[in-house]
């Protein structure tokens, strides 16, 4: 047997082993995806196999944690692929402005700053008060962050570049404040933000939705999760609802393309027909 197909059928049994030990369900994620985090993690940890891996994980539940964290996506940056923005408030916001209130869902939120950039431009849209954003993860770490608000400053000036070229009405800078290396999100903008586990993997419908955002998550799932997950996301939305999607993925050729008008090509932006 070639050794390529000794480490495929060992990560194969190590997120099994995963699932089986602690429930958490990474069996319908890409190999690409499984194969890059998880010789990350080996590298990390010294062991000399995927197999060591596998044994460790059973009677450590420290380290499992450790892999679930490689495994999830936290990749993420405010006001991340500008010209999404600009879509969002040029073609999108003026759907939402349609309604008395407005439920949004962002699902797979990570450590938050997509939602904030959503907060942001609601508000620079005389949105905000009329909106409730359920921000979703299944990665409770990330949450505690996102919820927190805090980021380093690091980041801040190509963040403010990108909020310009997404349509920036304002500075970033008055939307968070300045601490020791670290910016804090103001509590205007966290107030209507509801933050909460949900795991796309194994759980169902999260909330009836006039907009749903999920941006380059589905990459990391096999064909069959990709469409569960739509499923999922057009079950929640409402007639007319929008759904976003990331640069890389498509409703092409899945179960649910036919259901959906298209509002923005580019920005993989789409609207609910019936």
């Amino acid at each position: 047997m070639e050794t390529e197909d000794i480490v495929n059928i060992e990560i194969a049994l190590l997120v099994e082993a995963l699932f089986l030990r602690y429930g958490w369900d990474f069996r319908q994620y890409s190999p690409a995806h499984l194969k890059r985090r998880i010789a990350h993690r080996l590298s990390a940890s010294g062991l000399g196999s995927i197999s060591e891996m596998q044994a460790k994980i059973m009677h450590n539940e420290k380290f499992a944690a450790q892999l679930v964290s490689d495994l999830s996506i936290t990749v993420t940056e405010m006001f991340r692929d500008p010209g999404f923005y600009k879509s969002l408030r040029d073609v999108v916001i003026p759907i939402l402005k349609t309604y008395p209130f407005i439920k949004i869902w962002h699902a797979g939120c990570a450590t938050g700053e997509e939602v904030y950039s959503v907060a942001i431009v609601l508000q620079e849209e005389n949105l905000y008060e009329r909106a409730t954003i359920y921000a979703t993860d299944f990665n409770q770490q990330a949450l505690v962050q996102a919820k927190e608000g805090i980021f380093s400053d690091k980041m801040i000036r190509e963040y403010s570049i990108n909020y310009i070229k997404s349509g920036g009405k304002r500075a970033l800078s008055d939307y968070y404040t300045s601490r020791y290396e670290n910016v804090i999100m103001n509590k205007a903008l966290k107030k209507n933000i509801v933050w909460a586990n949900h795991n796309l993997v194994t759980d169902r419908v999260f909330a009836e939705a006039h907009l749903i955002l999920c941006r380059n998550v589905l990459i990391y799932f096999n064909k069959d999760l990709q469409n569960k997950v739509q499923k999922i996301f057009f079950n929640s939305l409402v007639k007319g609802g929008v759904l976003c999607l990331g640069a890389r993925e498509s409703l092409r050729f899945g179960d649910f393309e036919q259901k959906y008008s298209e509002l923005d090509k580019t920005q993989k932006i789409f609207k609910k027909n019936y």
